[in-house]
């Protein structure tokens, strides 16, 4: 065979096992389990770390002073060193809204070894742990939760002990409106699961951790057990860094899609979406020049090959290649199709995954360069140049 054809053969082989021995992550059927309502609703602090969010607290705030909880809420807003008002007007929506107690505090500047968010989740859970709630909800400033969605939520949690779960996380479904999150924006979710298969994440007994920042429901005790936040107080990629704490604790945890909460914050602009992926990519990489060496070719052979040795092989005659590229482009293409279902977009984007991929690679690249420029991880005007890695499980 020619050297095209077994680069065909080899991403036919890769996109054979991803499909059957990943832990089934393209398929999007993963939702909030289902359990009866508790006899007693335990109380709940809700922790909202945000800086310059002026924008997005109109719509994310007045969602979590809504919230139908049977049980005793609190919603702590941290406001960590805003320059846009972010304090002021969210103490006018309390005012405004009603609802449950809001606190809004200042954490103050970073101590050296934290990464911002994780320094303001700290004095957030610090806050709110004055009255003794049994769960935490860490969500972001850019997330609207319908009003059941916390009673979902600790529902699904369930009971402490072996039968509950201490930790619960919902993807949030992120916006897609403009031509590049449509594009963008569902590969992001698939590659996320098939980094973080979530069957593994939920199974109990197995290594895989993982958790969507936007909202995480995290049981107290289980918190004090893994040390959390301080434990990984240097985490840029701090919601993978709290799951992995939480499971290698002993805890239970489960990840799965929304349907009743979302992401508000718009990113209409390539510029955004590459800020945001590049801002920690080479952390998910743990800053590691062999893992770039390896992902750069491995995400190639996967997403690039197939398209590429179709056409190649349509030109030269190569039957081989041919056919092997175009079944793995097919093989793709039809792991695609459940996400963008989800995500309610035309399946028509399904066989450009190979570009969406070549931009992500490209991002990963870009990531690494500005780390070893010491630009690192830069958002919101704070640049973590050097911040360690995730801790393993």
């Amino acid at each position: 065979m020619s050297a095209v054809a077994w680069i065909a053969v080899g991403s036919l082989v890769a996109w054979v096992w991803l499909l059957l021995g990943q832990g089934f992550f393209w398929v999007t059927d993963q939702r909030l389990p289902l359990r009866s309502l508790p006899a007693r609703w335990p109380s709940v602090a809700v922790v909202v770390p945000a800086r310059d969010e002026a924008r997005m607290l109109p719509v994310s705030l007045p969602s979590l002073l809504a919230q139908d909880y049977p049980g005793k809420l609190v919603v702590v807003l941290v406001d960590d060193g805003s320059t846009d008002g972010t304090g002021e007007l969210a103490r006018e929506l309390g005012r405004r809204c009603g609802g449950p107690v809001l606190r809004v505090v200042d954490p103050g500047e970073p101590e050296p070894g934290w990464t911002g968010k994780l320094w303001a989740v700290r004095h957030g859970i610090a806050v709110a742990r004055r009255d003794d709630p049994e769960f935490l909800l860490l969500t972001d400033a850019d997330i609207a939760h319908e009003p059941d969605s916390l009673r979902e939520l600790v529902a699904a949690a369930g009971p402490a002990g072996p039968d509950g779960y201490d930790l619960v996380s919902q993807m949030a479904r992120l916006r897609v409106e403009s031509f590049w999150e449509r594009l963008v924006v569902p590969a992001f979710v698939y590659f996320f699961g098939q980094l973080f298969p979530f069957r593994r994440v939920n199974r109990t007994g197995s290594r895989t951790a993982a958790a969507a920042g936007g909202c995480v429901l995290l049981r107290t005790g289980a918190a004090v057990r893994a040390g959390v936040p301080e434990s990984i107080r240097q985490a840029v990629i701090d919601d993978v860094s709290l799951a992995r704490a939480v499971k290698r604790t002993g805890g239970r945890i489960w990840l799965g899609l929304a349907e009743r909460v979302d992401s508000v914050r718009p990113y209409p602009g390539l510029g955004e979406l590459w800020r945001m992926v590049s801002r920690s990519a080479y952390a998910q990489l743990r800053h590691s020049p062999l893992l770039l060496a390896g992902t750069v070719p491995g995400l190639a052979l996967v997403y690039l090959a197939p398209p590429v040795t179709l056409v190649a092989g349509a030109v030269a005659g190569d039957a081989v290649a041919g056919w092997a590229g175009g079944l793995a482009w097919a093989v793709m293409t039809g792991t695609y199709l459940p996400m963008l279902t989800y995500y309610r977009q035309s399946l028509w984007l399904a066989p450009l995954l190979p570009f969406t991929a070549s931009l992500y690679l490209l991002m990963t690249v870009d990531s690494a360069v500005r780390h070893y420029r010491g630009r690192g991880a830069a958002w919101k005007g704070r640049t973590y140049p050097r911040p360690e890695p995730a801790p393993e499980p």
